[in-house]
């Protein structure tokens, strides 16, 4: 058995030992140790990737191992890691960390709350570490199921609304999954469904490919906010609970761009060659809508999930440029955001359970009373901005440099179009800040608030080391994942 699979096995004992746990402090206890013990594991995955390719190992994937499942259908759990899914790992287990402590007081139900939230997680692990495509479509659909019942039962607002409308959608992409993936495995003529050797075997037809590469691009694309199926992204983000809007925008949201690069266009590369040009104008749509829109809205929440489906939107974007370049800025774009949503969302709701509104129309003067939180929202806003020095601006310098390494006039125009984004991110966090942080406290009420307790204090203060570290010190990542993007774009571009 390969060690990924303690990715699966450790929060399958955490929903075990939550379902056992008698107290609150004992469920805290468990979320505690296992949400430890992953990132532990993950971190030290990542220091023997680094290690393994300083000394030499070529292999694409590492830590391999496959065990036949369903023969009928040739369904094996088989696992490995390349770059990417070792970034992905180690984001997911921060998220999760942090999550943790950012949902210390959240009540009522919190050992049901967390059962869920571990089901969820489990999920995302076995998406990241899985290469067979079946068994990755089912960790899939786990990590989408609890969302339903996490927004709809502790979210906030119109949570039924938002979470009915999110799970229809992302359903609706899971359904183009299915069809993709089985066209995919019938057509190739494999007798695997491993991502991998399916990518060897360069024998599936262009027409055919061309036939099931919208269904696999946009069955992921759903989850990573294509235009114009981004629409439940909003809604549920406004509606989910702190480390649920933590996990989905920080991590969830990256199966999408995750599946695009590792399914749709490595096993379909001719496709993807004649095909990408028109997903392209749809995510040049998503980068600069979900810019424009953020201005318009008054909702913490909102502004920050439409941030997010313009940021998501710039991953989608640099791997259809399919420059080694650009590729590699995606994953950083992925891991960057992450760590940046998952500080904004833990942020905002850390304000929301104070000051009980989201509307910036009615928050105001926060840095006299809660400065903790609100030096916490600036340097969240910088990163999300692209200051130099945090993570934002590494990954979308490394995303629009990528980018116009294309001669042609099109992908250049795309591009410009795009950098603009820039300038419009920077309009509504600076207008935001200025709004709720600084100036008078109107509200006589708010002069009663506490800043952030220990929990959340801890939270903040890891995710922004996270941010500052990937900023100051990009370089380990960027080899890493650099080695991981080289062979899929060497089966796309022939």
């Amino acid at each position: 058995m390969s060690i990924l699979t303690l990715f699966v096995v450790i929060p399958a004992l955490m929903l075990v030992g939550l379902w056992l746990a008698k107290s609150l402090n004992q469920v805290r206890g468990v979320m505690v140790v296992g949400a430890s013990c992953l990132l532990a594991l993950s971190v030290w995955l990542t220091i023997y990737f680094v290690q393994q390719r300083a000394a030499g190992n070529t292999d694409v994937m590492l830590l391999t191992a496959s065990t036949p499942w369903f023969k009928p259908l040739n369904i094996a759990y088989s696992v490995g890691v390349d770059g990417i899914s070792v970034v992905m790992l180690l984001l997911s287990s921060v998220i999760v960390f942090t999550g943790t402590f950012a949902s210390w007081q959240l009540k009522p139900m919190t050992k049901e709350y967390f059962l869920w939230f571990t089901l969820l997680s489990t999920g995302v692990y076995g998406f990241f570490i899985c290469t067979d495509m079946f068994t990755m479509f089912m960790f899939y659909e786990v990590a989408l199921i609890p969302m339903y019942l996490l927004i709809g039962v502790w979210g906030s607002g119109n949570k039924e609304y938002a979470a009915m409308k999110l799970t229809l959608m992302l359903m609706g992409g899971s359904a183009l999954l299915i069809i993709g993936i089985l066209g995919i495995y019938y057509f190739s003529g494999a007798t695997t469904m491993n991502v991998n050797e399916i990518a060897a075997l360069h024998n599936i037809p262009v027409a055919i490919q061309k036939v099931f590469f919208p269904f696999i691009f946009i069955g992921f694309g759903v989850l990573g906010a294509l235009f114009p199926f981004h629409t439940w992204s909003p809604d549920g983000h406004a509606s989910a609970p702190t480390a649920v809007s933590m996990l989905h925008a920080g991590v969830l949201m990256k199966l999408g761009g995750y599946g695009c690069f590792r399914v749709a266009m490595y096993l379909l590369p001719d496709a993807a060659n004649e095909l990408a040009w028109i997903f392209l104008i749809l995510t040049t749509i998503s980068v600069v809508y979900g810019a424009f829109s953020a201005c318009v809205q008054t909702d913490l929440k909102y502004i920050n999930a439409y941030s997010s489906v313009s940021h998501c939107g710039l991953v989608l974007f640099a791997l259809l440029m399919m420059t080694k370049t650009s590729c590699t800025g995606a994953i950083l774009q992925m891991l960057s955001h992450g760590l940046m949503t998952a500080l904004f969302f833990a942020l905002i709701g850390m304000i929301y359970g104070r000051t009980h509104t989201r509307d910036i129309r009615y928050l105001d003067g926060l840095m006299k009373i809660m400065p903790f939180l609100a030096v916490g929202y600036v340097v969240a806003g910088l990163a999300n901005l692209g200051l130099p020095g945090f993570s934002g601006f590494i990954a979308e310098m490394t995303i629009f440099v990528g980018s116009f390494e294309n001669p042609d006039t099109f992908h250049r125009v795309a591009t410009i179009i795009a950098c603009t984004s820039i300038v419009v991110t920077a309009v509504y966090i600076l207008r935001v800040v200025g709004k709720i942080l600084y100036g008078e406290v109107k509200n006589p009420h708010y002069l009663e608030l506490t800043d952030a307790s220990w929990d959340e204090r801890f939270a903040v203060i890891c995710l922004i080391a996270c941010v500052a570290g990937l900023g100051l010190f990009p370089l380990w990542a960027s080899n890493v994942i650099n080695d991981a993007v080289g062979p899929i774009l060497e089966n796309i571009i022939k």
